[in-house]
């Protein structure tokens, strides 16, 4: 399937995404204009930048580009020549080199000098590897921004609302940082917002075009450009960095200083609010954090860890207000990890408002609330409308057994159904006088380019809706009918919630196979000995509060990770260096002989 482009009749309101970042610095006048008659205006804007090894984009290349697309006035002005039928018509150009990351921020404009019959234009970034009869956005490592929608691409032919359109005579400008790995457009002068995140190395500015007529000129900063205040960007940057480098320990201190230095740091960073406080104060040291602040990420921390990941939402959405508002990416992946949590146990309360989680790792002949769930005796009413009962004659045991729930009367889907798409897919259907039975992995054959999870998450909504009716449960296992009502209801939620990232395109592969391996969960009645049970092991907890930790640290300008952890980092590279040098001392020596992990 090719893209779908719908022009738009008029030019939108500029308006940045969420979580994206307008600047007020005071213009400056002519700011990146050469400050000396015959200086190179590129070596000003990017002094650190070594051109003998990683040249700038200065135009762009006659060779990396598609064959209906023409070059002149120096290779700065691009023309489309093909027909420009249909999208397969589609050409780009990017520049000979990628850009340095030592440039910290680069940044070039498009001026529209024509928009062509149809004003299919993309201008953005792509890797090496990119197609040239594409527009950029469109493959795998490219990103661009649309001018007949308005729309953001990023690797994908599904575009995201993003800004205006642009048409002839508009100035479109592409600023990348490679402090955040980010990228953000401007139009006219204007900022609209931080438009892709978590960009990869090595990306060459790209230009495509579609239809007759389209022509677009390249500065790449070879003149003052339309926005003005890319060297006041830079500046704050640079103070950024220097006050960064201000906090971090000197190698002018004494050995003592610096090891106190690392150690607090590390110590305030993991949220070890009683540690710090004491060495810190052995050690006559200042906290750059509020203590409080500490003691909050601390309180949030431990509820993770304990898997209480409803209080850890809570706590997150009202000390830190916007913070989740602003990233739902990291919003779904917590729900997810609550989603787990209510399988396991540790995130239900009972009748008595007493918490039924385990916090100790479970070992393994220890069930779920789902295997704990022993029967549910429906009504006798024989109204026909496919009331659901669990196999009462299913063992109790290790072994990985699907839980299925067979209708009795109606149309209505088992559980084992919650992860299939069709009635393609083949699982081992469970009788109801076997006693353990293997279930075939279910796996979705969708049709149309839809992925597997998508057809996934729509099952499992279909299949919640359905198992609705009342169910009569023994006292005995009231408490548990309960608790299953409970994680099917706020596996409805989180269906929609991850419709909704669709929706906005902002759900990513990785998040897509999360939520369906949580929902996987639900069709195993002892889902610790089931193929998806290391998802409930305690340890997984760690990456998750350790995430949100540097999220949290982040929106309060501080670094996601402590200084020692860059020095190791650091430590590692170097040790590289060393082999490449052909050295050998690096056949000697590792990281974990230095810093031992026990």
């Amino acid at each position: 399937m090719f893209p779908s482009h719908a022009p738009r009749s008029s030019t939108q309101a500029s308006s940045p995404r969420v979580g994206g970042r307008r600047h007020h610095s005071t213009p400056a006048a002519s700011s990146n204009s050469p400050q000396h008659q015959g200086v190179d205006p590129l070596r000003l804007l990017y002094p650190n930048v070594n051109e003998s090894e990683t040249p700038l984009p200065r135009c762009w290349s006659p060779h990396d580009k598609c064959l209906s697309i023409g070059l002149s006035q120096n290779n700065l002005r691009v023309t489309y020549k093909g027909v420009g039928k249909q999208h397969s018509d589609a050409a780009s150009v990017r520049t000979a080199y990628p850009i340095p990351s030592s440039c910290g921020l680069y940044y070039f404009e498009v001026r529209i000098i024509s928009k062509g019959r149809n004003g299919y234009m993309g201008i953005g970034l792509t890797a090496q590897q990119f197609r040239m009869n594409r527009l950029p956005g469109w493959d795998k490592q490219s990103y661009g921004y649309h001018g007949d929608d308005g729309n953001s691409f990023s690797s994908s032919g599904n575009g995201q609302t993003y800004g205006p359109t642009f048409t002839t005579g508009d100035v479109i400008g592409c600023c990348v940082n490679f402090v955040n790995n980010t990228c953000f457009y401007t139009k006219n002068g204007v900022d609209l917002g931080i438009a892709f995140r978590d960009l990869p190395t090595k990306l060459y500015p790209t230009v495509g075009l579609q239809t007759p007529g389209e022509e677009v000129d390249a500065n790449f900063g070879q003149e003052p450009f339309k926005f003005d205040k890319i060297v006041d960007m830079m500046k704050e940057m640079r103070s950024n960095v220097l006050r960064k480098i201000d906090r971090y320990p000197h190698l002018l201190e004494t050995p003592e200083n610096l090891m106190n230095r690392l150690v607090s740091t590390y110590l305030v960073h993991n949220a070890f609010s009683k540690t710090a406080e004491a060495f810190n104060g052995y050690t006559n040291q200042t906290f750059n954090e509020d203590l409080a602040s500490i003691k909050t990420r601390q309180k949030i921390i431990k509820l993770i860890l304990t898997g209480k990941m409803s209080q850890a939402i809570e706590h997150t959405l009202r000390s830190f207000p916007g913070l989740l508002e602003n990233n739902k990416n990291l919003w779904f992946a917590l729900k997810c990890r609550q989603f787990i949590e209510m399988i396991n146990g540790a995130d239900i309360e009972n009748v008595n408002n007493k918490v039924t989680a385990t916090t100790q790792t479970m070992p393994t002949n220890q069930t779920s609330v789902i295997q704990s769930t022993k029967t549910f005796k429906h009504s006798k009413s024989g109204n026909g409308n496919g009331n659901v009962n669990i196999n009462q004659t299913q063992q109790q045991n290790n072994t990985a057994t699907p839980a299925v729930i067979k209708p009795q009367g109606g149309d209505r889907p088992d559980i084992k159904n919650m992860l299939v798409d069709d009635n393609s897919n083949k699982c081992v259907e469970h009788d109801s006088n076997s006693m353990d039975v293997e279930m075939e992995p279910c796996q979705s054959h969708s049709n149309g380019g839809d992925s597997s999870s998508n057809g996934n998450a729509r099952a499992v909504r279909n299949s919640l809706d359905a198992i609705d009716e009342e169910m009569d449960v023994s006292p005995s296992s009231r408490n548990c009918g309960r608790v299953i009502e409970k994680i099917l209801e706020f596996g409805k939620e989180l269906s929609s919630m991850g419709q909704q990232l669709e929706k906005e395109n902002l759900m990513t592969e990785e998040e897509r196979q999360m939520l369906e391996d949580a929902f996987s969960l639900i069709a195993y009645s002892n889902p610790w000995s089931s193929p998806l049970g290391w998802l409930l092991c305690p340890s997984r907890r760690e990456s998750v509060s350790t995430t949100l930790n540097s999220a949290i640290l982040e929106s309060l300008n501080f670094e996601r990770r402590p200084p020692l952890e860059y020095l190791v980092a650091h430590a590692s590279e170097l040790i590289k260096v060393i082999g490449q040098h052909s050295l050998g001392e690096d056949a000697f020596i590792t990281i974990d002989d230095v810093f031992p992990q026990n």
